[in-house]
């Protein structure tokens, strides 16, 4: 099954405000953006997940298929221009959002190019919603906000300026999160973090 609607990823243009940014209101071929809201991971807490503790359906493999891709990774390169040869791919999911979530920061340095997906099916939420800022104390004039409907993209090279994040929500918020990272140590090193993540929120629950 098709995941990405390829004509949206190649006709995407870079935006250098606030930050290096593309966003793609749906990006999500029409089978995928149809079968993912039914076969999303049963995700119950909070944080991010790897696919070995969220396993993905049908459609959504069939993104992260293409999210995989050379063909997307030549996408990438070209849009930012970078180079992202021998760069490792890191996928997790998110279905639940609390309070604590959301806060103004930006990536780790071991992230080259951040990638989201959302992927709720009739958000109306105005809270919730992913802000591009051109500092840590502009977030209530945030130039760019990106909805978090089913099959909203943004993707953004992570820099030392590169402030995001979401006004406080509460409740179900599906996401995809994708990234290059500069090295296979980061690749790593993340996903034990999130398997041991997932280990203790078993427990906790």
């Amino acid at each position: 099954m098709p995941g990405l609607d390829w004509g949206a990823i190649e006709s995407a243009r870079l935006v250098r405000d606030p930050f290096d940014h593309i966003a793609v209101r749906q990006v999500l071929s029409f089978t995928c953006a149809a079968a993912i809201p039914g076969e999303f991971p049963a995700i119950r807490s909070p944080g991010s997940y790897s696919l070995a503790d969220a396993p993905a359906g049908p459609a959504l493999s069939g993104l992260i298929e293409d999210l995989l891709s050379d063909r997307f990774r030549a996408e990438m390169a070209r849009i930012f221009d970078v180079d992202l040869n021998g760069k490792p791919a890191s996928i997790t999911l998110r279905g639940q959002c609390s309070g604590r979530d959301g806060r103004i920061h930006i990536d780790s340095k071991s992230k080259v190019l951040s990638l989201l997906i959302y992927l709720n099916e009739g958000w109306s939420s105005p809270e919730g919603q992913l802000r591009l800022l051109a500092d840590r104390d502009g977030f209530d004039t945030a130039p760019v906000e990106i909805p978090a409907h089913l099959g909203s993209m943004v993707a953004f090279r992570r820099s030392e300026t590169s402030w995001h994040g979401h006004s406080p929500f509460i409740g179900q918020r599906r996401a995809l999160q994708f990234n290059y990272l500069q090295s296979h140590r980061a690749s790593v090193t993340g996903l034990l973090r999130h398997r041991l993540s997932a280990f203790g929120k078993q427990f906790a629950a």
